[in-house]
């Protein structure tokens, strides 16, 4: 992959933390080449688990777990707040000195330990996120298709592009760092047995949703500058897979917003419910009463006519 090795610049990081400044990102590098296909294992496994787990909890007491799940998620949270903070300083450092393409095009942060680090870490968490879908089916929570899929190809993909060293993946990890950070202090605060207002979510999800759109601008970004000879560290491979996965990420997420906040609830039947101008169920329909509710001028609608003890359907007397 082209790297923009032309150039030097001084990434921002005059304070490193001990775990930071100690990482091997060399290391880490050749790990993931030699082992990023495991992640398909992972992906199978997966998908083995959880809906083996559905079946095994149908007849099954659903579990609470409040405690673990507050757990869980604070730790995710803690851990992509300081991956956005960290992911986001260089990112708006980039932006400004050298502009939008640069970032999109720049790979050499991965040879950048404090970066890197983080770069390594999004990529290797996607495998024990994997974890936020037990909670599902251990709680009996609604498994919806875009929850699974979306843990599926993030796997597969974060793996795939790493080993490469995607540029674009400065775009990509910091995106994700921050609407996580968002989604998964959401999830501790509820799990935790707080209020959280629902505006709160509508923002997570509009956030997530400007991430996808945001991810095919990279993309197209990436396409442009490769089809115009300009060194970028993409490849045409990489862009079609990960056009692919934004843009199906942009319609579930816009689907998902559309169902949760902006369609009207449908209403639900009752006794004393109109259809049409029609009441049902005990109600009166032109004075006749349904499904053998009261007599209403002397009909009963379903249970025809009485006539000595006995009723006619249709001029038929049933016993």
């Amino acid at each position: 992959m082209a790297d923009n090795t032309s150039d030097i610049i001084a990434y921002p990081f005059e304070f490193q933390l001990p775990f930071e400044q100690d990482f091997n990102e060399k290391a880490a590098l050749q790990w993931m080449g030699e082992n990023w296909t495991a992640a398909f294992t992972y992906a199978i496994l997966y998908v083995v688990l959880v809906f083996g787990g559905r079946y095994f909890m149908q007849n099954r007491e659903k579990f609470d777990l409040r405690l673990p799940l507050t757990l869980w998620s604070g730790g995710l949270a803690v851990f992509s707040t300081l991956g956005a903070l960290r992911s986001a300083y260089d990112l708006w450092f980039i932006l400004k000195v050298r502009g939008f393409q640069f970032s999109v095009c720049d790979s050499r942060f991965y040879r950048e330990p404090v970066l890197d680090f983080w770069a390594f870490y999004f990529t290797y968490s996607k495998l024990p996120e994997l974890g936020d879908t037990a909670f599902i089916v251990l709680r009996k929570q609604k498994l919806i298709f875009l929850h699974w899929y979306h843990h599926i190809t993030v796997l597969l993909y974060a793996w795939y592009s790493y080993k490469d060293t995607l540029a674009a993946g400065r775009w990509f990890y910091c995106m994700n760092f921050t609407v996580h950070a968002l989604m998964y202090t959401y999830y501790a605060v509820r799990a935790a047995g707080y209020r959280v207002p629902r505006s709160y979510a509508m923002v997570i999800t509009l956030a997530q949703t400007a991430q996808m759109v945001m991810g095919c601008v990279v993309n197209y970004t990436s396409y442009a500058a490769l089809t115009k000879g300009e060194a970028c560290g993409s490849t045409y491979d990489n862009i079609v897979w990960s056009s692919v996965m934004y843009f199906s990420y942009f319609l579930l997420f816009a689907q998902f917003f559309y169902d949760a906040y902006m369609r009207k609830p449908e209403k639900q039947q009752h006794e004393k419910a109109h259809e049409n101008g029609v009441k049902h169920r005990g109600a009166k329909e032109n004075g006749v009463h349904i499904a053998a509710g009261k007599q209403g001028n002397g009909v009963h609608k379903a249970g025809g006519k009485r006539e000595n003890g006995m009723w006619k359907e249709n001029g038929i007397k049933r016993d």
